[in-house]
């Protein structure tokens, strides 16, 4: 997620993260660097340029050239101003309705169709609601058997009148069938077009007007840059709309989207789409975003993505097993299994600080656990609860049937092992002694 821009504002603010002496001039290098680097990300040149003289002008407020640790205090400026830019705060979405509607609005190719269901999905597992889609796409060849494929992958009704061609009259049914069903929330998914039209408008801002929505989303794909933004602009003119969602920040994104929009339309990011799964859904925090893209990483999300797949009982029963020396193949499985209920590989490696940087170039992807994955189901039970059991023979026997050499089963044992006598030490107390042996590894780089 933003890589380029983040590896160019490392390089710009480089030079003021050591120790070197930090001079006006320096300052004023760094910051235009900076420009480049939003102006590379497709970030709109005027904003880009309003942003740097606003870090300016509080690094000269803050004097920053005689603080004791001037690089840092910079680095927070650009990380301040970059959230408030942003747009400070996360912003809920409004469900005061009964029920509460909620109109999803953008071109075609955005990810609306796909997006309706990953919110329906949201509300339903986070919110405790009973959302109902509803397809108002009646131009688009299978748009309709489209949100009926997501509906169906999340267990969300599906409501759609297919010899129907007006969307005003079928919204409106929708939302009289979830009044008369029990349903809290609709959600109408309307037509896209390639590009910005004036039958387009018109008709979305019928439905708008028709219907009242409590909540009017306008969906963008983030990789189309500052044409995003200049889309966004023309929606708003016409629907007023609550808030943004941005698709596909999973790609090669430059973030000009992201960082721009709230600026330009003077409307909150609302959520952000990581994946393609229905569970790739995120709340945008402004701040955390800010960090992720300065390479500080976003532990606080980290946290509580593994708060939802953490099982109280399961952990009890592995610390369990780790202190009898028990823990075996069948329990680094189950792990292994909450990881990728987290989410993509990349996007966690994301949150980590430094991570980042230290695997670049390495290609990470949610197929890395699968030879590990092979290996153990082409191992015994036995073997599982007892690796000490593997010898050669076995080895061959599992690396044959799991497609892999006896060097990665050996790989694996190894890991296996090391990882077992770090989760034995951080048992017995001995956390404090393991960062400090890490400390002292670190400073014999």
């Amino acid at each position: 997620m933003f890589d380029n821009l983040s590896d160019k504002l490392d390089k710009a603010l480089h030079v003021l993260k050591g120790h070197g002496q930090i001079t006006e001039i320096n300052v004023a290098e760094t910051l235009k660097e900076v420009r480049r680097a939003l102006l590379d990300a497709d970030v709109n040149f005027k904003i880009a340029k309003e942003f740097t003289n606003k870090v300016k002008e509080e690094a000269m407020g803050q004097n920053v050239l005689t603080s004791l640790q001037p690089g840092q205090l910079m680095v927070k400026l650009v990380k301040d101003e970059l959230t408030e830019l942003m747009g400070g705060e996360a912003e809920g979405i409004n469900l005061s309705g009964t029920p509460s509607v909620i109109l999803m609005s953008g071109l075609q190719g955005s990810g609306k169709t796909t997006f309706s269901g990953k919110l329906a999905n949201y509300l339903k597992t986070k919110k405790n609601k009973n959302p109902l889609l509803v397809a108002c796409d009646v131009y688009r060849p299978a748009a309709i058997d489209q949100l009926h494929v997501v509906g169906d992958q999340i267990g969300v009704e599906v409501f759609s009148d297919r010899g129907n061609t007006d969307p005003v009259a079928i919204s409106e049914a929708g939302i009289a069938y979830a009044k008369a069903n029990g349903f809290n929330v609709v959600i109408i998914d309307t037509a896209g077009r390639l590009a910005v039209d004036k039958q387009m408008m018109n008709e979305i801002a019928t439905i708008h007007k028709a219907i009242q929505p409590q909540e009017t989303l306008f969906v963008v794909d983030a990789m189309t840059g500052q044409d995003a933004v200049n889309t966004a602009k023309s929606f708003n003119d016409i629907l007023n709309f609550d808030g943004v969602i941005l698709t596909k920040l999973d790609g090669d994104t430059r973030g000009g989207a992201a960082i721009s929009i709230k600026s330009v339309v003077n409307k909150p990011i609302k959520f952000i789409g990581t994946g393609e799964k229905m569970d790739a859904i995120d709340v945008f925090y402004p701040a955390r975003m800010a960090e992720r893209i300065l390479g500080m990483g976003d532990v606080v999300s980290l946290v509580e993505r593994a708060q939802e797949q953490f099982d109280e009982e399961e952990a009890r029963k592995i610390q369990k097993k780790i202190a009898k020396n028990k823990f075996g193949f069948d329990d680094f499985l189950s792990q292994i299994q909450q990881i990728k209920k987290m989410g993509s590989l990349k996007d966690l490696m994301g949150m980590i600080p430094g991570a980042g940087k230290a695997l670049k170039g390495l290609d990470i992807d949610d197929d890395a656990f699968k030879h590990i994955e092979a290996i153990i189901h082409s191992m015994t039970p036995e073997e599982r609860s007892t690796p000490t059991s593997l010898n050669a023979s076995r080895k061959k026997r599992i690396a044959k049937g799991s497609g892999t050499s006896i060097q990665e089963i050996n790989q694996l044992l190894k890991q296996f092992d090391q990882m077992s006598k770090m989760m034995k030490m951080m048992q017995g107390g001995g956390g404090k002694k393991m960062m400090q042996m890490m400390g002292a590894m670190k400073g014999m780089k």
